[in-house]
C-alpha cells in the first residue's frame, strides 16, 4: 500500500474538505466588454487551488514540496498528469503574466527530466508509456515556444533539447513489425497495453513533430509528423470523415478500433493540424484536415447538456477515472491554439470556449474558498467531485479565453531562446541517420510567422472589441 507524503496527505484532505463545504461560484462571462480582467482573476483563483493540491505555500510565498518534486505524490495520480499540470501552469503564466509558480514549475520539470535529460526518470522506469512521456514533452515544448525562463544550470538541457530528445526516442521506437508502422502505447513489453497502438501516442508524435518543425524550421520534423499522421489515416483510428477513435490491437493486425471518442484525442489532432497549417503557410491540405477534426468536436458539446463541453464517454454517468477527468483541459488548450494559429477557425471555436468557461466557473464553488472545481460543467453548481484533473480542466478552458491577447508562439528565428540539441536522446554526438537535418531557406524561416501576424491581426482586431 502506498503511503501519503505529508504534502500529499494535506492535498488529499484539502480535496475532501472542499467536497463538503459549499461556497459561492465564480461569476464569469467572457463575452462581456471588459471581460479580460475577470477572466484573468478567475484563472488566478483556480490556479491557486490547483497548486494547493501539489505544494504548500509558506509565509514568504515560497512553494514547499514535501514529497518528490514534479510528482503528485498521493494516489491515484500518475506521472503523466503532473506533466500536464506543469504544462497548464506554463500556459497560465503566459496568459496572465503571473509568475508566482514559475520557480516551482521549473524545478519540478527539471527534477523529472531524468539523469540523461530525456524525460525517462528512474522513478518511472517500471510504468512509463509513450503518451506519458509525450505529455511532459508538450510541457517543455510550451516552455520553449512561450519564452518560459530557461534552466539556469548550464548542465541542464534546454527545453527545446528535451523535446528533441523525446522526438528522437519516438523515432527509434517506430514499429514496422506490426501494422506497417506506428507507435505502441507502452514503451516496455511487460506493461499491459504493449500491443495497443493508440491515438494518444501516434497523434502525440504527430503534434510534437509539427511543433518542432514550426519552432526550428527543420523540414525533417515535419516529415516525421506527416509520417505519423499518414499512419493514423491508413489505420482504423481515423475515419474518412476525420472521426478520431482511441486505439487498435496490433496483435490482431490493427483491423478494428476501440471507437470511444475522447476530448484529448481530438485536442491532440486539432493542435497538430493547426501547427502544420501554420508551418505550411496556410496550405489548403492542412486547412481541410483541421476543419475536418473541428467539425466533429460538437459531439463533445451536446445540446442535451446545454452545449457545454462534456466528456461524453464517461462524464454523464459519472464514471470517468482520474485520468479522464483531466481530458477536457487538453481539448480546451488546443482549441485555443488552433484559433490562434489558424484564425479562420476562431469564429467556430471561441463561442464554444466562452460558453464552457462560463459553465466551468459556476462549478468552482466547492470548499470555503469557493474555488474547488467540479467535474460536470452542465450542472449549475458544484457537483461534489473535485480533484487535480477537474481543476486543470477548469483552468484551461477559462485561460483559453485570453488567446486573442497573447502573441503567437515563438520560434528560433523570431525570439525563441531555448537551447536545442538535434542529437539529444540518441546517445551520439551527431544526429541519427534516420533524421537528416536540412538548412532552412528564407521562406522556411519567416513564412509561418508572417502568415500568423497577417491573419491573426485581422482576427484580433475583431475580437478585441468583444472582450475589452
Amino acid at each position: 500500500m502506498k503511503l501519503f507524503s505529508s504534502a500529499g496527505l494535506l492535498a488529499f484532505l484539502y480535496v475532501i474538505g472542499c467536497n463538503v463545504l459549499p461556497a459561492a461560484a465564480i461569476d464569469l462571462d467572457p463575452t462581456q466588454p471588459g471581460a479580460l480582467y475577470s477572466i484573468r482573476n478567475a484563472a488566478k483563483t483556480v490556479a491557486k487551488d490547483m497548486v494547493a493540491m501539489y505544494a504548500n505555500q509558506d509565509a514568504g510565498g515560497t512553494h514547499v514540496i514535501s514529497g518528490i518534486p514534479g510528482l503528485l505524490t498521493y494516489p491515484p495520480y500518475y506521472w503523466w498528469e503532473a506533466g500536464a499540470m506543469f504544462g497548464s501552469l506554463i500556459e497560465y503564466w503566459y496568459y496572465t503574466n503571473d509568475s508566482t509558480y514559475n520557480d516551482m514549475v521549473r524545478d519540478g520539470i527539471l527534477f523529472q527530466v531524468g539523469e540523461k535529460g530525456n524525460l525517462m526518470p528512474a522513478n518511472q522506469s517500471k510504468d512509463e508509456g509513450n503518451d506519458d512521456q509525450l505529455f511532459w514533452a508538450f510541457a517543455v515544448m510550451s516552455a520553449a515556444e512561450l519564452g518560459f525562463e530557461n534552466p539556469t544550470d548550464p548542465k541542464q538541457p534546454g527545453w527545446l533539447a528535451i523535446a528533441q530528445s523525446v522526438m528522437n526516442q519516438l523515432i527509434s521506437r517506430w514499429d514496422t513489425t506490426q501494422c506497417s508502422g506506428g507507435l505502441k502505447w507502452q514503451i516496455y513489453q511487460w506493461l499491459d497495453g504493449y500491443n495497443y497502438k493508440n491515438t494518444a501516442a501516434n497523434g502525440g508524435m504527430f503534434q510534437l513533430g509539427a511543433r518542432l518543425a514550426m519552432y526550428t524550421g527543420n523540414a525533417t520534423y515535419a516529415e516525421w509528423a506527416t509520417k505519423a499522421f499518414d499512419w493514423l489515416v491508413q489505420s482504423p483510428l481515423l475515419t474518412k470523415d476525420w472521426q478520431v477513435y482511441d486505439g487498435t490491437n496490433s496483435l490482431a493486425g490493427c483491423k478494428d478500433a476501440d471507437q470511444l471518442q475522447w476530448t484529448y484525442n481530438y485536442g491532440i489532432m486539432l493542435g497538430g493540424a493547426a501547427y502544420m497549417y501554420n508551418y505550411t503557410n496556410g496550405s489548403s491540405l492542412w486547412a481541410d484536415r483541421l476543419s475536418g477534426f473541428l467539425n466533429h468536436t460538437p459531439v463533445f458539446f451536446p445540446k442535451a447538456q446545454n452545449n457545454v463541453m462534456v466528456e461524453v464517454a464517461c462524464e454523464i454517468t459519472q464514471k470517468c477515472d482520474v485520468d479522464q477527468w483531466s481530458f477536457k483541459a487538453y481539448l480546451s488548450r488546443w482549441l485555443a491554439i488552433s484559433a490562434q494559429l489558424a484564425p479562420f477557425t476562431a469564429p467556430q471555436i471561441m463561442p464554444m470556449l466562452q460558453h464552457s468557461a462560463t459553465a466551468a466557473a459556476k462549478q468552482c464553488s466547492g470548499g470555503d474558498s469557493g474555488t474547488q472545481c467540479g467535474s460536470r460543467w452542465f450542472y449549475e453548481q458544484y457537483d461534489g467531485n473535485g480533484g487535480v484533473g477537474q481543476q486543470m480542466s477548469a483552468l484551461n478552458v477559462i485561460s483559453a479565453n485570453m488567446i486573442a491577447h497573447v502573441q503567437p508562439p515563438f520560434n528560433a528565428k523570431n525570439g525563441g531562446s531555448s537551447q536545442g540539441n538535434p542529437a539529444a536522446g540518441t546517445g551520439d554526438d551527431n544526429p541519427p541517420t534516420t533524421v537528416v537535418f536540412e538548412p532552412m531557406g528564407t521562406g522556411d524561416k519567416a513564412g509561418a510567422a508572417i502568415l500568423t501576424i497577417l491573419v491573426l491581426g485581422t482576427w484580433m482586431g475583431g475580437a478585441w472589441w468583444m472582450v475589452s
